[in-house]
């Protein structure tokens, strides 16, 4: 079911906060950046947080060893040089990927979202491809195919 990002945030924020904090203890390197819908006033979000960890490149094999230490695998499958993801555990449903910064995926990660946060009409497209394919097998390969089109057509 989805739901607007403002009726979770406090609940999400203090949930990137605790991560935060939890990889500075860990000394774990690079910028915790809060992406995904949760992150977006007005947009629509099934009620999880995406956090997506941007490490320099030289430092990306440590901070992988160092997240696992902290966190579950989550998607093997998907895993490659450039990304590595983890599920955190918190309140909400929570996933962070490591990526290096200026990789394909720290790309795909950061710059979609400033686009859909500084244009409206293109957060409402995302918002009705989010609700065209809620509920089915197809939902994740939507998004993904959005986000595709998105950054191939950014200037």
């Amino acid at each position: 079911m989805l739901r607007r990002a403002e009726e979770m945030h406090a609940e999400a924020a203090a949930v990137v906060a605790a991560e935060r904090a939890r990889l500075a203890a860990a000394g774990v390197s690079g910028a915790l950046v809060w992406t995904g819908a949760s992150s977006l006033p007005g947009a629509l979000t099934r009620g999880d947080v995406d956090l997506h960890l941007r490490v320099p490149p030289d430092d990306v094999e440590s901070a992988v060893a160092a997240v696992r230490a902290l966190h579950a695998v989550r998607r093997p499958d998907l895993w490659c040089a450039t990304l590595a993801t983890f599920a955190v555990e918190a309140p909400l449903p929570t996933e962070l990927a490591v990526t290096p910064v200026g990789s394909e995926h720290d790309v795909r990660f950061t710059r979609t979202w400033d686009l859909l946060r500084a244009d409206p009409h293109l957060l409402a497209e995302y918002n009705a491809v989010k609700r065209r394919a809620d509920g089915t097998p197809a939902y994740e390969d939507a998004k993904s195919a959005f986000f595709t089109r998105l950054l191939e057509s950014a200037p």
